[in-house]
């Protein structure tokens, strides 16, 4: 038993133990980084990355939650706080029904409470602002979240950029357009509330983000997909033009076939959905719980319903081919292109085996008595050729069409350089493949994302190897550099020049495990499907 002395002096030692901790958990605590923003002070996490320090400041709130009567309204300022706010978690992601099996989320949960963004930004601190990249999600605007791990901000903050992502309303939340929303409305619009979203988040970035060390002047907008065909739309839209500094888009533009909705379809839309749904007024519509109407929202439902972006006179007041074609977009850089394998041949043959017969009978039946034309454009002589042909018209109809009008019009309007890419490297083989399962033969649409942003161990389905490290080291500079200067140029990476007509076609660059310039021939075919879609539904 002890002495009372060596009791005295045990208590004596755990009080000055308790002590040390507490100092130890207060220094912790003092040592969190911290922004005063607009609405308040944030408290951040520190966080390393490849030996660079970084801060991170997740789940900030940059518009009121679209609760209630401000379901189906444009973005509200957020509400200040008092007491330091905690941002050092993912902000729950927006509605959406699981239909992707390749999203992963880190999100606090789901709700129509969703509008924050993320921030990331090197500790250290600069001689100048540094440059600004926000980052847009994909998901075909019925999916996605700027907490899944390919879109995380930290790889891209280790190259000297503040990064940002963003959720933005989807599917029914966020493109709902109606008769009655439109009535409401000071400009008579409807719909684009996740467009919305993303204009109130860009100027959230312009007032805030000089707190984090960025640069408000200078902030380059990006995303795949969904998120490309926003980068498009905000470059054409006269709520954004004048908030952005450079633009990236990793396949799709809002230009055929992905071209916005004329409004009154939109409308007709939204009042079928609310009749189909017994809610005879907004009041009804805006009680019904957010399941619900996520549920009526299913593409298996009967009758299925689209929400998409339309011409509602506040976000966009025209197409944006047309405002691209006159020139009125935003005059930035452009980073822009689109895989190898966007689509499939299986897509064009039905499941059909890939024989020039049974190509050209689905030629046929696509483009009636174009096919002939088709043929020419998208040969199919071989079974390996139908192949190559097939996937390539896949793509093209399916988004890389779109990607390729929007580089065409940017680069003969814009008044600034065009950097164009294909990309060309397949993902490898997964960790655990499932029987007889093989890897991708081309990039599939998405398949970028990880190299791009510097995120491969964030997907832990690959088994990625030294080749797939070298070709995201490249892409990941030629992005970085891209958001700093405008040009994806840089010492230790192969010369990538600015889209110019050359030998009879167009320079592009291909991103691929040999990295090169090469000459896009393709003009031809583009032509043939724009004249084609000018009067007709995408035949897929």
């Amino acid at each position: 038993m002890s002495s009372p002395v060596s009791m005295h002096r045990l208590a004596r030692l755990a009080a000055a133990l308790f002590a040390l901790a507490a100092a130890g958990a207060a220094s912790a605590q003092d040592a969190a980084p911290r922004v005063a923003v607009a609405a308040g002070t944030l408290i951040g996490k520190a966080a390393a990355v490849d030996g660079v320090a970084l801060h991170e400041f997740l789940g900030i709130p940059y518009a009121a939650p679209p609760l209630g009567p401000l379901r189906w309204k444009p973005p509200q300022p957020a509400a200040s706080w008092q007491k330091p706010r905690e941002a050092t978690a993912f902000g729950p992601r927006c509605m959406q029904l699981p239909l992707f099996g390749d999203m992963v989320f880190r999100s606090r949960g789901m709700s129509e409470d969703c509008l924050y963004l993320n921030v990331w930004t090197p500790a250290a601190p600069a001689p100048a602002k540094r440059p600004v990249l926000v980052y847009f999600y994909g998901g075909g605007y019925v999916a996605g979240d700027g907490s899944e791990p390919r879109y995380d901000g930290a790889s891209m903050a280790t190259k000297g950029l503040v990064t940002v992502t963003v959720n933005y309303r989807l599917g029914v939340f966020g493109f709902l357009a109606a008769p009655a929303l439109s009535a409401e409305s000071p400009q008579h619009a409807s719909g684009n509330y996740g467009l919305l979203d993303q204009v109130a988040a860009l100027r959230w970035v312009r007032d805030n983000i000089a707190r984090f060390g960025g640069d408000p002047a200078h902030i380059t907008i990006a995303g795949e997909s969904a998120g490309s065909i926003s980068v498009s739309a905000l470059m054409a839209s006269p709520l954004s033009r004048s908030l952005i500094a450079g633009a990236i888009g990793e396949s799709g533009a809002l230009i055929a076939p992905i071209a916005p909705q004329p409004h009154a379809a939109a409308e007709a839309t939204g009042k079928a959905f609310m009749a189909q749904l017994h809610a005879d007024s907004l009041d009804a519509l805006r009680a019904l719980p957010a399941p619900v109407l996520l549920q009526a929202t299913d593409p298996k439902a009967k009758p299925a319903f689209d929400f998409a972006p339309d011409i509602d006179g506040l976000f966009l007041t025209e197409a944006p081919a047309e405002t691209f074609a006159h020139g009125d977009q935003a005059k930035v850089p452009l980073l822009v292109g689109a895989n190898s394998q966007e689509g499939f041949y299986p897509a064009i043959l039905h499941d059909r085996p890939p024989t020039p017969g049974n190509y050209r009978a689905a030629l046929g039946t696509l483009f009636g008595d174009r096919a002939d034309e088709a043929l020419r454009l998208y040969p199919g002589a071989t079974a390996e050729e139908v192949k190559r042909s097939a996937t390539a018209l896949a793509g093209d109809l399916f988004i890389a069409h779109s990607t390729w009008r929007w580089m065409d019009l940017h680069r003969h309007t814009g008044g600034q350089s065009v950097y164009f890419y294909y990309y060309a490297h397949p993902r490898p083989a997964k960790r655990d493949p499932a029987p007889g399962e093989q890897p991708d033969p081309g990039a599939v649409h998405s398949g970028e994302i990880e190299y791009a942003l510097g995120n491969l161990d964030g997907n832990r389905v690959y088994a990625w190897t030294p080749v797939d490290r070298a070709v995201s080291r490249t892409m990941q500079d030629y992005f970085a550099q891209f958001v700093r200067s405008g040009d994806p140029n840089q010492a230790g990476l192969p010369a990538w020049p600015a889209v110019r007509d050359e030998h009879g076609g167009i320079t592009r660059q291909t991103i691929d495990a040999d990295t090169r310039t090469e000459i896009d021939r393709g003009a031809a075919r583009q032509a043939f499907l724009r004249e084609f879609l000018a009067g007709h539904q995408s035949p897929l």
